[in-house]
């Protein structure tokens, strides 16, 4: 549950050098490690070798070192400890999954509990909650909107079929635009990382844009130019990774207390063109509308005169109001898990 950011290539597939599940398992603490090997069902562990191993406080570098005969002496029967130490052996050749393998959202969402294929599957929180009202004569929109009118005249209008790299410009504009909106009315210390590594219990690879609050990870943007149910299923690996890099770096009070960790992240996905919203928290994934969020960038906009302007500025001023909104609300919530979790079930309530 490491994260590492770094420049080099910015490719996600799989290859000989990808991180391990043994790379993600050393670094867990006892009660992690358990969580883990409880959810294992193949071992088939009993109440009495969880014990034992909770007694030895046996931690994730501890268990890829150890040996049967080892479980063994602590009183483990011969059974689990064979099992165990299969396992511990086997992953170190188990290699995490790219985001970039994730091409089917009915296989990511069936371990949400939804069998679909669709988007239209994906129930629905209230993203008017979240969303600020953006003022027309905001210093940062207004410096947005000028970026987007020297792209268009530099560019022309922003196509389906345009090139990653223009739409990417659009992208940023508005990602650091309401990055510094939400700054100045939080004083909050965020920042992005683009091509930002974070790696998770299952997957792994870089992520387009990742925004932070201080250390914590709140929001992961995924820029695809088609195929936006492929961007999601991707987008939702990428939060679940997060999750669990953000429950790594919380310091928990004591190595078997009854810290709460629930946490909850957003995400954005994004052609550019459309953009969808997506919350999530463990074992639960929602979006915020069933169709896109559009912004039409055209050259018709060039003229401020003209009804394409006010729409471009209206369009673009709505994306900005639930992106700052997103940023505001997740790093403002109370630490306490039960404050986030209440949260986010009135957000979700119907």
């Amino acid at each position: 549950m490491s994260e590492i950011s770094s420049p080099t290539s910015t490719s996600t597939t799989a290859t000989e050098d990808s991180p391990t599940l043994a790379h993600v398992v050393k670094r867990w603490k006892t009660k992690e490690l358990i969580e883990f090997l409880r959810k294992e069902e193949d071992l088939n562990l009993s109440e009495k070798a969880i014990k034992i191993l909770e007694q030895e406080e046996i931690d994730g570098r501890d268990f890829l070192k150890t040996s049967e005969e080892k479980l063994r002496s602590y009183g483990m029967p011969g059974g689990p400890a064979s099992r165990l130490s299969d396992f511990a052996k086997d992953l170190n050749k188990r290699k995490l999954r790219a985001y970039s393998s994730y091409k089917s959202l009915k296989e990511v969402l069936r371990k949400f509990g939804l069998d679909s294929d669709g988007t239209e599957s994906i129930p629905l929180f209230k993203i008017a909650k979240v969303t600020c009202e953006i003022q027309d004569s905001d210093k940062h929109f207004a410096h947005c909107m000028a970026e987007i009118m020297v792209r268009l005249k530099n560019y022309g209008s922003l196509a389906v079929d345009s090139l990653e790299a223009m739409r990417n410009e659009y992208v940023v504009a508005i990602l650091h635009t309401a990055l510094n909106i939400a700054r100045d009315e939080t004083q909050k210390k965020f920042s992005m990382r683009p091509q930002y590594e974070i790696v998770g219990n299952e997957s792994t690879g870089r992520v387009d844009y990742a925004i932070k609050d201080a250390e914590d990870l709140i929001c992961i943007t995924e820029d695809k130019q088609h195929q936006v149910p492929m961007g999601m299923a991707q987008n939702i690996r990428q939060l679940e990774s997060s999750y669990e890099t953000n429950k790594k770096n919380r310091k928990a009070s004591d190595t078997f207390g009854d810290y709460d960790d629930f946490d909850y992240l957003y995400g954005v996905v994004t052609t550019g063109r459309d953009w969808f919203f997506l919350l999530y928290s463990p074992g639960e994934i929602s979006q915020g509308s069933k169709l896109p969020y559009t912004i039409e960038f055209t050259e018709d906009a060039l003229n401020e005169e003209s009804e394409e302007y006010q729409i471009l500025r209206k369009s673009v001023r709505r994306v900005l109001g639930v992106v700052v909104g997103m940023l505001k609300d997740r790093a403002c919530v109370d630490k306490s898990g039960a404050k986030k979790k209440a949260r986010i079930e009135d957000y979700r309530s119907r």
